[in-house]
């Protein structure tokens, strides 16, 4: 069963729990995408075939807000709120070390290497490079842990995992990028906390807000 944060004709928005594929893949296990059909087809008792666009995506082992499109149109007007930049994410992630600076701005020019699906940061242009940009922000501390707001201002493979773990404050449970030992559920400590979007026929502002689940690591964080 998924958990529906809002919903009406047009879009559903729901809180990915971590480890579940957003769309499939070669893998053949079953997808968000999957029980937000089957959820439609049993509320609605639709026994044919269900609609559901898939706009963005969260890796597998990160949890939070994804937003699926019910109808065709609401799809293409969606995916062109994402294109165009006119949407905002926020994140919650909680990592190993303290940043040197509570606020900041991160830019970086990321290469993402197909072949071992792993992505590399630097600090300076590279020609082969996607120019990336995030801010941060430390919201609280619990021993060794250290909860960080995020705000990606660019959308890319891996950004928030490769941006924070090149100031040496790798997420809990990232082992491909430098954390020390995985999380008891092969999760990350990445949350999609938030998201802002126009509504794509109503035009007005929604804004949708999860909390990462009962038994994450960042229990203690929840109500921050």
């Amino acid at each position: 069963m998924i958990e529906v944060l809002f919903e009406d004709n047009h879009v559903l928005a729901v809180n990915k729990p971590a480890g579940l594929l957003v769309h499939g893949d070669e893998t053949g296990d079953t997808t968000l995408a999957d029980l937000a059909k089957e959820y439609i087809r049993e509320k609605y008792n639709k026994p044919g075939n269900v609609f559901i666009g898939v706009v963005h995506r969260l890796d597998r082992p990160v949890s939070g807000v994804i937003l699926l499109a019910k109808t065709s149109k609401a799809l293409a007007r969606l995916n062109e709120l994402f294109r165009s930049k006119k949407t905002k994410k926020t994140y919650w992630a909680v990592v190993h070390n303290r940043p040197a600076q509570e606020e900041g701005t991160l830019v970086h020019w990321l290469v993402k290497d197909s072949s071992k699906n792993i992505t590399k940061a630097f600090a300076k242009e590279n020609k082969s490079g996607q120019r990336s940009e995030l801010h941060f922000k430390l919201l609280s501390a619990q021993q060794n842990k250290h909860l960080l707001e995020v705000t990606p201002i660019t959308g890319r493979s891996h950004q928030i995992r490769v941006q924070l773990a090149s100031m040496h404050c790798p997420i809990l449970g990232d082992l491909k990028y430098g954390a020390p030992q995985p999380l008891p559920d092969k999760s990350i400590a990445l949350h999609a906390r938030q998201l802002e979007f126009e509504h794509p026929t109503l035009k007005t502002k929604i804004t949708v807000s999860a909390l990462p689940p009962h038994n994450a690591t960042w229990s203690p964080f929840r109500q921050v």
